[in-house]
Parts: C-alpha cells; sequence; structure tokens
C-alpha cells in the first residue's frame, strides 16, 4: 500500500493581524490553494487552446546556428542547475536539429540598494548582485523576426499618466512570460545550446522581441482593477477594507479562478 505524504505549504503572512483577519487570510489561501504557485512545475501556463505565442519570420531570410561559448565553472554550475530546473518542470526539451540556435549568456542579477562611496567620496546608491541569471542571446533571431506594430505604450503618453504623481508602484510576476505556450510549430526558432546540449523552449522565453507586447494583452486593466487594493500598501495609510476593495478583491479573484467564455477563434 502507497502512502501519499503532503508536503506542507510555507506561506508568510504580516505580523500585526488580528487572529481574527489571519483566520480569514488562511481561510481564502487554503479555499485557492491550487491557483497559486511555489516552483516552476505548479504553474500549469494559459491553455494552449485560448492563445499561443508565434515567431513569424520575415520572408528570405537566413538562419543562423551560433557556436556555443565555454564558461567558467562556476557559471557552467548556474547554467546546469537553470537547465535541470528547466527541464523538470518540461519548459524546455532536448532537440536534436534547428535551423536557428542561440547562445547562453550569464549576467549579474542584482536584488536591493545599499549607499556606498564612489570614487569622488561622495554618497551613491548601488545594487548589491547576489546571483547570476541564464539569459538567451535571441539578438540574431530577432533580426528576422516580424516585427508587432505598437505593441506597448508610447513612453510620452505614460510620462504624461505621472505628471504630479509623487509615487508609483509595479508588480513583478513570478516567470509570467513562462505562463504563455509557443506554438509547436514556432518552438524550434527557440532553441539555445550550451555544454549540456541544445534544447528548445515550450513557454515563452525572455528576450524574444514581441515577448512583452504579446503579455501585456493578458494583463489588460489588471492596474485599474487593483487600485483600491494597491492604494492600502502606500505609506500613512490607515488599512480600511472597505467595499471597494472587497469589489476589486472578489473580481480579481473571479478572473484568475474561472476560463474565460470566449476564446481565440482558429
Amino acid at each position: 500500500r502507497k502512502t501519499t505524504v503532503k508536503t506542507p505549504i510555507i506561506i508568510i503572512i504580516a505580523n500585526n493581524l488580528h487572529q481574527e483577519q489571519e483566520d480569514k487570510l488562511l481561510e481564502v489561501l487554503r479555499q485557492h490553494k491550487r491557483a497559486m504557485g511555489w516552483k516552476l512545475s505548479d504553474l500549469p501556463g494559459i491553455n494552449p487552446s485560448i492563445c499561443t505565442h508565434r515567431i513569424l519570420m520575415e520572408e528570405e531570410i537566413k538562419s543562423i546556428r551560433q557556436q556555443q561559448r565555454r564558461l567558467n565553472p562556476t557559471l557552467l554550475d548556474v547554467v546546469k542547475k537553470e537547465v535541470t530546473k528547466l527541464l523538470a518542470a518540461g519548459i524546455i526539451y532536448p532537440i536534436l536539429d534547428s535551423q536557428w540556435v542561440s547562445l547562453v549568456q550569464v549576467v549579474p542579477k542584482k536584488f536591493r540598494m545599499t549607499i556606498a562611496k564612489n570614487q569622488h567620496d561622495k554618497l551613491v546608491p548601488t545594487r548589491i548582485q547576489n546571483s547570476c541569471r541564464v539569459c538567451i542571446d535571441y539578438r540574431r533571431l530577432n533580426q528576422a523576426t516580424r516585427k508587432n506594430h505598437f505593441p506597448l505604450h508610447f513612453i510620452d503618453q505614460v510620462l504624461e499618466k505621472l505628471a504630479g504623481k509623487s509615487h508609483y508602484y509595479f508588480l513583478d510576476g513570478f516567470s509570467s512570460y513562462m505562463q504563455i505556450h509557443i506554438a509547436p510549430e514556432d518552438q524550434h526558432n527557440t532553441t539555445f545550446t550550451c555544454p549540456f546540449g541544445t534544447f528548445a523552449y515550450t513557454r515563452m522565453p525572455f528576450g524574444l522581441c514581441n515577448a512583452p507586447g504579446f503579455y501585456k494583452r493578458f494583463i489588460k486593466n489588471f492596474n485599474k482593477l487593483a487600485l483600491p487594493l494597491s492604494k492600502l500598501l502606500q505609506k500613512d495609510v490607515e488599512f480600511n477594507f472597505d467595499q471597494p476593495c472587497s469589489e476589486a478583491f472578489q473580481e480579481l479573484k473571479n478572473r484568475l479562478t474561472f476560463a474565460p467564455i470566449l476564446q481565440a477563434p482558429n
């Protein structure tokens, strides 16, 4: 007889909640535990029957296969861990041959800010490097990719919205791009090579030129929906979960837990 042992899920909540608030929060988290992801394998992504990302190429473009570069032992270990993680999650798969092969780059990943003196003995903010990030150099592929026209906002339109404001906020999604599948007929274009083999993506990676605009279609009006909740995070603001906050929470919950009624046509 096999016994399934469930690993407890660890979460961090505010330490200043009343017991009633804590109980209600934990109740909501338990009810929607399936909608939360702690690792890549917990993110099934958007159903491919709804949409997939296409990589459309310009006509009469010659494909390019780039040769892998040597990495020092430290960076080699970083790449190995990343490839192993993506393979286990089914986000990449080994591929024998492809017309397009891109290179792996390992770049510093910087997190928190500190204040340090520069060469002129002045205090300046400096980001501390904590780890490295594995990136794919898709510049050659992007040059041959057919571009989306005006996929993002114009910078002057964004600046107009910020005029007169003293604060702004942003939300950082966890592996957001990788929740969108790539069309099977275009997956070979994402091929990359490293000392551990040649692989292609099943999900949309960072670095593709049309990825930001395509991803933005799925977060349309999110900032407007989340505005009442975002105001609760402002400094020196009393936490008051009023009716607009409750309505915003319910609307976001519905959009995250229910599939859309309309689907994109074939």
